[in-house]
């Protein structure tokens, strides 16, 4: 560890998560959990062993460079890329012996000559748009003769939900289940159907139909609004103070002394800000826990450096650990109180985390 501030992975919390949720899936559905963004910032090559070991059947990623940092360590683990994957990069999906998201002809026909090339075949999942209008189509024509290519197998079907209610809902896998029932009219089948993620799976469970793609809750983070899971947060975010000031009332602290000091306070500086992945508007809005006790952070968040006051922390010495995102335990900030402070969600907090602070794993 050459920097005191460092990402804390949880294993344990990440194996009992996957336990929790292959028990809530049962044992007619597979469990492929996400784990894009390095991992929602846990690290993906790193906790891809405990999610072997407890259920997956698939890793899924968003992109190919994704796909391959995994297929150097795991050569013969199935990968999934969920995003779109450029036609002049395909070569490399067959070459390594990933499944690629596809959904169009153009796509399917390269993977194809590639394919028959290598002497082996490429698996696919074909995108359904059903109404989110990200990626995918929905025309039977050209979903069929995306199945009718060699060298590529058709192994899955799935779309994605834009989760505005539930009758949205029910339109967008309505029209999913309309599309695959045609295709099987044409005696085209396939061995995985899947529209569920993290927040789906848990409030429908009749939307898993044999495959669902947590991410989130794979994690911890839980979204759903009207089922429950028992899972824990996995991550936390920890620093030491680098320096103790003694600052006098009406001084100010950091960039256009947007802080002035009301009183005669201890102010301390911390190694971490927005280069690590902290939200720079928290602002006047975030703290730590130093001690157990609440210490704002005060001034301009700076690239690597932020200030906080120190002035209820008793004998508050330099190197004391300051805590910046954790469980809850010891007054320190959760992830989902981090996302409403910052005004966004808990997935980009813990995914805008940036690779320079080390991950410390603990089994």
């Amino acid at each position: 560890m050459l920097r005191d501030t460092v990402v804390q992975v949880d294993l344990q919390a990440i194996a009992y998560n996957m336990d929790k949720i292959c028990e809530m899936a049962g044992s007619e559905v597979a469990v492929m959990p996400v784990i894009k963004a390095n991992g929602y910032g846990h690290g993906a090559v790193a906790i891809a062993p405990t999610l072997m070991g407890h259920g997956a059947r698939y890793l899924a990623v968003a992109t190919l460079t994704e796909a391959l940092e995994l297929r150097k360590c795991y050569p013969e683990y199935p990968l999934f890329i969920l995003g779109h994957t450029p036609d002049r990069l395909l070569p490399f999906v067959a070459e390594h012996n990933i499944t690629q998201t596809i959904f169009s002809r153009k796509q399917a026909e390269i993977l194809s000559a590639e394919s028959m090339k290598a002497g082996r075949k490429t698996t696919v999942h074909l995108k359904v748009d059903t109404g989110f209008h990200r990626l995918g189509t929905d025309s039977l024509e050209e979903l069929e003769e995306i199945c009718s290519f060699p060298g590529i197998e058709a192994e899955g079907i799935f779309s994605h939900l834009a989760l505005v209610n539930d009758e949205e809902n029910r339109k967008q896998v309505d029209k999913f289940l309309a599309i695959i029932a045609e295709l099987e009219k044409r005696k085209i089948y396939f061995k995985y159907k899947h529209v569920a993620d993290s927040i789906s799976s848990v409030d429908y469970p009749e939307f898993r139909m044999n495959m669902i793609r947590p991410g989130a809750l794979v994690f911890g983070l839980k979204g759903c609004h009207k089922g429950s899971i028992d899972v824990k947060q996995a991550i936390s975010f920890v620093t030491k103070i680098s320096q103790l000031h003694w600052v006098s009332k009406g001084e100010g602290v950091g960039y256009d002394y947007l802080w002035k000091a009301p009183k005669d306070t201890v102010i301390g500086t911390l190694p971490f800000g927005y280069a690590d992945g902290y939200p720079r508007n928290m602002r006047e809005k975030g703290y730590v826990s130093i001690k157990g006790i609440k210490c704002p952070i005060i001034g301009v968040i700076c690239m690597d450096q932020c200030m906080v006051d120190l002035s209820e922390v008793p004998d508050v010495s330099e190197g004391d650990t300051a805590i910046i995102y954790g469980n809850g335990e010891d007054n320190s900030m959760t992830i989902e109180e981090a996302a409403k402070q910052a005004g966004t969600n808990k997935n980009e907090i813990v995914a805008r985390i940036t690779a320079r602070p080390p991950r410390k794993y603990s089994e």
